[in-house]
């Protein structure tokens, strides 16, 4: 009898717990942008690799997280997952900064993983028919002139921006691997349907105490990818993950240099489609994390990864010198984001962990301000 009635007790327990957890995330729905923590499920696209189907909830009628479409936006920003703005709410990304900063109509037209050519066609496909005054392309120095290479040489569709011969790229950058772990699928499952899963396990709490503990076993060096600094009179606490990102902009490898032509190419078609529709492009540099941390992190030396740190840095000041000689030649305006992200790095810019290395709200903030500024100006 009591083995019934416990069993009974449980039921009751389980059901109602599913009612309140289904009637919170109805809740959660009615309040939040599903756009603001859900994980976007997508589709494939032969041109621009993928795409968030349109009227996904929180999504516009175009596929990309803003409130609507509207007729005519003064202000068209076009990136990646940095002008997207991951890890943070839809008013927090740079653009919208700009738009509250400034009182100006924005739009954003960014997805994680796009780079020079995604932004080229949405150039032409959607910004000129908002009528902008401004376009303003969010250029991260850590992996789009790799994503321009991978897309010109991995999907014919791009072939006409091909000089060289390399065989056999794969330009799919968003495939999962297939040693992903029952687990992990339900990870992802909760990550795409649950608002509540996302409130409580990356939420304000418990995403700050995990990120603080990642970092800290970072700075032990058991993890050969990733490092991490930590200066506690800054409140500096942060991890890094360069050795992909060094590899992205090695100077001396042929493919990166590649990238970095077709992405000098792809802006001046860019700069030319804006001249014709009467917009002014503007591209905005996205530095890597390292290299906005590089005054602390090159004191150093001896730390885990110092010296992959240290060709990171290298690297990325080389890249950017080429590509400011060519926006100064090109006479394409520019913001360059480096020395505001610098002024304020004790502000945690960036998301605490040891595996995402995007900012956060505060950091996006930094960002949009600095854009603010160059339109004041």
């Amino acid at each position: 009898m009591r083995i019934k009635r416990a069993i009974a007790n449980g039921v009751v327990l389980l059901v109602s717990l599913t009612i309140g957890l289904l009637l919170c995330e109805a809740g959660a729905r009615l309040f939040l942008n599903p756009a603001d923590y859900l994980s976007a499920t997508t589709v494939r696209d032969e041109i621009l690799g993928i795409r968030v189907p349109p009227g996904t909830a929180g999504f516009d009628e175009w596929g990309f997280r803003n409130r609507r479409v509207p007729s005519a936006a003064e202000i068209v920003a076009i990136g990646d997952s940095h002008t997207y703005g991951n890890n943070a709410a839809m008013s927090e990304s740079w653009p919208y900064v700009v738009g509250s900063v400034t009182g100006r109509s924005v739009y954003n037209l960014s997805l994680g993983g796009y780079g020079p050519n995604q932004y080229y066609h949405l150039l032409k496909t959607h910004a000129v028919k908002l009528k902008p005054h401004w376009v303003f392309c969010g250029l991260y120095m850590g992996d789009d002139f790799e994503n321009a290479f991978l897309m010109t040489y991995g999907r014919d569709y791009w072939s006409f921006l091909r000089e060289g011969r390399w065989g056999g790229v794969d330009a799919d950058i968003w495939q999962v691997a297939d040693s992903a772990s029952w687990h992990e699928g339900v990870r992802v499952w909760f990550s795409r349907k649950s608002i509540i899963y996302r409130l409580v396990v990356h939420g304000p709490v418990l995403g700050r105490l995990k990120g603080a503990l990642q970092i800290r076993q970072a700075s032990r060096g058991e993890d050969r990818s990733t490092t991490s600094l930590i200066v506690a009179r800054a409140g500096i606490q942060e991890a890094f993950r360069p050795i992909a990102i060094r590899d992205r902009l090695n100077q001396s490898n042929a493919a990166v240099r590649e990238g970095m032509r077709i992405t000098f190419e792809l802006l001046t078609l860019m700069d030319k489609t804006c001249h014709v529709t009467g917009c002014q492009l503007v591209v905005v540099l996205i530095p890597t994390k390292e290299t906005v941390f590089a005054d602390y992190l090159l004191r150093n030396p001896e730390m885990h990864l110092g010296r992959v740190v240290a060709e990171l840095v290298e690297h990325e000041r080389r890249a950017r010198t080429k590509l400011l000689e060519f926006l100064d030649a090109a006479k394409i305006p520019y913001v360059d984001t480096l020395p505001a992200l610098r002024r304020r790095v004790t502000d945690q810019l960036y998301t605490r962990s040891d595996r995402d290395m995007h900012p956060g709200k505060n950091g996006y903030r930094v960002i949009g301000e600095a854009v603010a500024e160059f339109l004041r100006r």
